[in-house]
């Protein structure tokens, strides 16, 4: 087997950012230590190559981190407790559990009961679709893999139940509509639920680099009131600005039993799944009431109790890359992060920006923070790296402001999420279901700019209102 090609103009942004940064060590600004400038020029490198990805984002991360420490920023034994970091091991935890839904089979019998149900008409499988999603959100932490892995093979089969196929020129009989409203169904899923997508788990991790502690239910309550009225809104605006041909849909619901049938009684490993999945949403829940429970040790006591019960196999979790994946990019990146803040970066940024700031109102600059924020993802093939990048900065800056640090970092939080709905590569589920075909990329453009534009106001305005109602700030 011979070498892995070698990605030269992918690899020359982040060495040439990285060095003329590093270079301009000696004009750096007052304030600024030497150790932390050059530890801010192989951050932005790092972020960079995970925008180029001259290697996937788990060595891209490994490349800076070996930097990191050849140079002396860090030495090794510090360095390495970079892994000690808890919600890397949290999210790496629930993409185990998340390969137990998919593994039993738990995840697709939950997907046909909702089209069983409520599969009638076209809107209500949009609903149904909506309502998978809402399910599995909360222990799949990848978007990409409840889009891809559980909701469009679903999608798909039902497609294909009303001869709605783009290849044959049939697409917008009932497929294009349901592809689309799964894309949005996963966005709002992923607000709603910390634990609903990996970059999520950043978010919590760079929050609590400036000391702003989110909980699971903290990140649940503060989003639901705003999630819960585009979970009930959206289907409808994308079945008013997007309408299927076929309206009445009473063939779903023979299909999903035929396939339940197909599937039989639940199996012991799918009941087991389910009552393991159930006792970690409590004890998450809990986590917010009893400092006493650890969320990551939920986690870990879920993934004990699958392989105790044999629901999933150690090979299971060894051959799980997703979890070692974002176990090593988060665990490097959150690590650099910290110490941007440990070596003062962080601190002369937010003191600058409040000297520039001065005199202007913080609403006014938490607007213009949240509407850059989000259309900045237009440049971004990655929400990881995106928030990453401007997270902790626009957070920071918020704050210097004088914006209150919890609203601000839920409000980011949120954008974090909403901001997938920009254009085909924004996240992995728009790259899965742009390319099914369905939906041409000028119709993805168009209208999740509308649609954009109305999450913006729903989580900036009544989620905000709501935050302030409720106490967080």
């Amino acid at each position: 087997m011979g070498l892995a090609k070698f990605k030269a103009k992918a690899w020359t942004w982040p060495v040439a950012v990285g060095l003329i940064l590093w270079f301009c060590g000696p004009i750096r600004p007052d304030g600024v230590s030497m150790a932390a400038w050059h530890m801010f020029a192989i951050f932005v490198a790092t972020i960079v190559g995970c925008i180029t990805q001259p290697l996937p984002i788990a060595g891209t991360t490994l490349v800076g981190f070996t930097i990191m420490v050849l140079v002396g920023i860090v030495p090794m034994e510090e360095a390495l407790k970079a892994f000690e970091n808890s919600s890397s091991w949290l999210i790496a935890m629930a993409f185990l559990l998340s390969r137990g839904f998919i593994k039993t089979g738990l995840g697709r019998r939950i997907a046909l009961v909702f089209v069983r149900s409520f599969g009638q008409h076209s809107l209500g499988l949009a609903y149904s679709i909506m309502g998978i999603d809402l399910v599995t959100s909360p222990a799949i932490p990848s978007n990409t893999a409840r889009a891809g892995g559980v909701v469009y093979p679903i999608i798909k089969s039902l497609a294909e139940t009303y001869g709605s196929d783009p290849k044959k020129g049939t697409r917008k009989k009932i497929g294009s509509f349901l592809v689309f409203t799964e894309f949005h169904s996963n966005l709002i899923t992923s607000a709603t639920f910390m634990t609903a997508m990996a970059p999520n788990l950043v978010v919590v991790a760079l929050a609590k680099t400036l000391n702003i502690n989110i909980t699971w239910v903290g990140w649940f309550v503060a989003g639901v009131l705003p999630s819960v009225l585009c979970l009930i809104a959206v289907p409808y605006i994308i079945y008013k600005m997007y309408p299927p041909e076929i309206k009445e849909t009473p063939n779903a619901k023979t299909w999903a039993n035929s396939e339940l049938e197909k599937m039989g009684s639940m199996k012991l490993s799918e009941k087991l799944m389910g009552l393991i999945f159930l006792l970690t949403l409590v004890l998450w829940m809990l986590t917010s009431f009893i400092p006493a429970i650890n969320a990551t040790f939920v986690a870990f006591l879920a993934i004990a109790l699958l392989l105790i019960t044999g629901v999933l196999e150690t090979k299971d979790v060894l051959n799980e890359s997703g979890a070692w994946n974002v176990l090593i990019w988060l665990s490097i990146l959150v690590f650099m992060a910290s110490e941007l803040t440990k070596l003062g970066f962080i601190k002369w940024f937010s003191n600058s920006i409040e000297g520039a700031l001065h005199g202007v109102s913080w609403i006014w600059v938490l607007v213009v923070l949240v509407v850059v924020y989000f259309y900045a993802h237009y440049f971004f093939a990655s929400a990881t790296a995106h928030v990453t990048a401007m997270y902790t900065a626009f957070v920071s800056l918020a704050i210097a402001a004088g914006a209150p640090a919890m609203l601000t970092a839920m409000l980011l939080a949120f954008t974090s999420a909403i901001m997938g709905s920009t254009t085909h590569y924004a996240n992995g589920p728009a790259s899965i279901l742009s390319s099914s075909g369905y939906v041409t990329q000028s119709e993805w453009w168009k209208m999740n700019f509308i649609l954009g534009i109305f999450y913006l106001l729903v989580y900036g305005i009544i989620g905000t209102f709501w935050m302030r109602l409720i106490g967080i700030s």
